[in-house]
């Protein structure tokens, strides 16, 4: 009873959110000049430009990234049984933008990155630069024959660092205008959201989700020891390659299409598991939903609070990831 509560609070307030985003800017709806756009009553070309050019492809794209983030979180969380880990803070949001950066500065002037060639194949260096980072993870925080939850957090912030390094470097050899792209792009924005870049992270979302669901059992036995895990059966190394791909799969298609937009993944999880308890059957709808909610109520903040300028949403949600970190790390046993 709790869960379906909790479930449909959610999905109201981010209806109710993404209804605000979709009247307000500096064209203004009415309700009856939405609902009648909406379910071709009436129409307009200024109100169908408005919503289903402008706003709504914004308002999903940030629908569908933030479920995917939230998901991605909570499943390195629960493999690394570390409640600081994020896809931002471990490094692997930074590897997928290196790549997805590495592609814009070499094709730049030859493939317009409004193309369908260009959206669907930034997915796919963004995933090759996930893995990548995941890889230099593994390799530096493995100790013991086992994934030490310490040095991952270590780890990902020195990765995290050299990414964002090689990044700036490609950035500062671009073009002015590839470089305010890029410039945009990394701070987390979904604001030239179109329906081409829904249609280029949906079958991620599509694929991955359900396979990371299927898994919950598998998240939950991760929170005992390692030895009592395979002990009941779990051939743990395995669940662990197949989970992080899952999550970093998601990772890289939402970076590729919305930058590098942080604490997603840390605070969805975290809302989740206060709302519904630990066991990731329960936890898993609600902290997509929570994330949902976070990146849809940040892009419609940024929209509104300093308009006609806009405040990216990775850095809406920054403002309030960072002291909560913070936060779950003074908390923290030394």
């Amino acid at each position: 009873m709790r869960l379906a509560v909790v479930i449909v609070t959610g999905l109201v307030l981010s209806v109710i959110v993404a209804y605000l985003s979709l009247t307000s800017g500096e064209f203004d709806l009415s309700v009856r000049e939405v609902v009648n756009t909406l379910f071709r009553l009436e129409t307009t070309p200024q109100w169908d430009l408005v919503i289903f050019d402008f706003r709504l492809p914004r308002i999903v794209l940030g629908a569908l990234v933030g479920a995917g983030l939230a998901a991605a979180g909570a499943v390195i969380q629960g493999v690394s049984r570390n409640g600081l880990a994020d896809p931002g803070i471990l490094g692997i949001n930074a590897g997928a933008g290196a790549a997805i950066v590495t592609f814009m500065f070499f094709y730049q002037g030859q493939i317009r990155t409004t193309g369908w060639s260009a959206i669907l194949a930034m997915p796919f260096f963004g995933l090759a630069g996930g893995i990548a980072a995941a890889g230099l993870i593994y390799l530096f925080a493995w100790k013991s024959g086992r994934l030490d939850p310490q040095r991952l957090l270590l780890t990902g912030i020195a990765i995290s660092s050299g990414f964002g390094a090689w990044t700036l470097f490609l950035s500062l050899k671009m073009n002015a205008s590839d470089f305010e792209m890029a410039t945009v792009w990394l701070s987390g924005s979904i604001w030239s959201a179109n329906w081409k870049f829904v249609v280029s992270i949906a079958p991620w979302l599509i694929i991955l989700l359900p396979v990371i669901y299927r898994k919950s059992y598998v998240l939950d036995l991760f929170q005992l020891h390692e030895s009592s895990a395979i002990s009941l059966g779990v051939r743990t190394e395995r669940e662990k390659s197949l989970l992080l791909l899952a999550s970093i799969g998601m990772v890289s298609a939402c970076v590729s299409i919305s930058g590098g937009i942080g604490f997603v993944g840390l605070l969805a999880p975290h809302i989740a598991r206060r709302l519904v308890g630990l066991h990731h059957r329960h936890m898993l709808p609600v902290c997509t939903i929570m994330g949902m909610l976070l990146v849809i109520l940040a892009d419609y903040i940024g929209k509104n609070v300093v308009a006609p300028a806009e405040v990216p949403v990775g850095i809406v949600i920054a403002i309030i990831g960072v002291p909560y970190f913070v936060t779950l790390l003074m908390k923290r046993p030394a």
